[in-house]
């Protein structure tokens, strides 16, 4: 069991910006077929100017859009050739507003999509936006990688396990890894006193995945920080874990943006690369 297509998108330019190599790696990893989308994104909002002049900024910022999807793909094919993959890339534009739609239909066919950490300084909504299309459009698994991370085979990885569907996705859609890697820790945070596996929490889970092959272990930890995602940020560093699979959990965006609370924190806070399916 492997990943066989995975699916990177570059916003900028300025590749080091994006999740290119650590893209790269994987696919040789896991021997794969990596796809490259070069994006232009037309950042404007209609319907925010005088009358009468709509059409022409409309067409001016999708000009501009065009003509940076087009400079990312020359950037692109002049940094992947000679690479040691098989490789294709290809371009498209959308407006802000589109971008759920054009994401989550290139995003569907993937077996997997590494994308950079959303957030930081040198990150805007662009980034934010791919991201939540591929997760909640797209209905894929997401590699999300912290700048100058790379995961070709993780060796220790965490498992944020609060008996969620979207838990128990992105851990079943993280299989692959989980076989390679040496140890697997399912962590579980204050669980509940009434919940069906009281007696032996994460006891079933751990069953399930070492008959995929997977050696896991089990941590119940008290939820001893304000913020679940300080406390999955510290144990990750106790572990010396280098990879964290978690659900991602999603909310409507007149309440807050498309991802919740947990899910935005612990993006914010990622030191490590997080594997996220919803």
């Amino acid at each position: 069991m492997a990943y066989k297509s995975i699916l990177t998108i570059v916003t900028s330019p300025a590749l080091e910006n994006s999740a290119l190599e650590g893209a790269i790696s994987l696919t040789q990893a896991q021997d794969a077929h990596l796809e490259i989308l070069a994006l232009g994104i037309d950042h404007s909002t209609p319907g925010y100017y005088y009358a009468g002049t709509n059409a022409l900024i409309e067409q001016a910022t999708l000009e501009r859009a065009r003509e940076d999807a087009e400079a990312i793909e020359n950037a692109l094919r002049a940094k992947m050739e000679g690479r040691q993959c098989r490789w294709a890339t290809d371009s498209a534009l959308a407006q802000i507003g589109t971008v759920q739609t054009l994401v989550g239909n290139r995003a569907r066919f993937s077996d997997l999509v590494v994308l950079p950490k959303p957030y930081g300084e040198d990150k805007g909504v662009a980034e934010e936006a791919v991201l939540e299309a591929a997760l909640f459009a797209g209905n894929v698994p997401v590699l999300v990688l912290p700048r100058h991370c790379e995961l070709k085979r993780p060796e220790k990885v965490v498992l944020a396990w609060n008996q969620s569907a979207e838990a128990l996705d992105a851990i079943r859609a993280a299989l692959p890894l989980l076989q390679q890697a040496t140890m697997a820790n399912i962590v579980i945070i204050d669980p509940p006193r009434h919940g069906p596996d009281r007696s032996d929490p994460g006891g079933m889970l751990s069953q399930m995945l070492s008959r995929h092959g997977v050696r896991a272990e089990i941590s119940v930890i008290a939820g001893t920080m304000p913020r679940t995602a300080d406390v999955l940020a510290r144990h990750c560093d106790d572990q010396q874990a280098d990879l964290l699979v978690m659900g991602a959990y999603g909310h409507s965006r007149f309440r807050e943006a498309i991802m919740g609370g947990a899910t935005r924190d612990m993006l914010e806070a990622a030191k490590i690369p997080v594997f996220m399916s919803h």
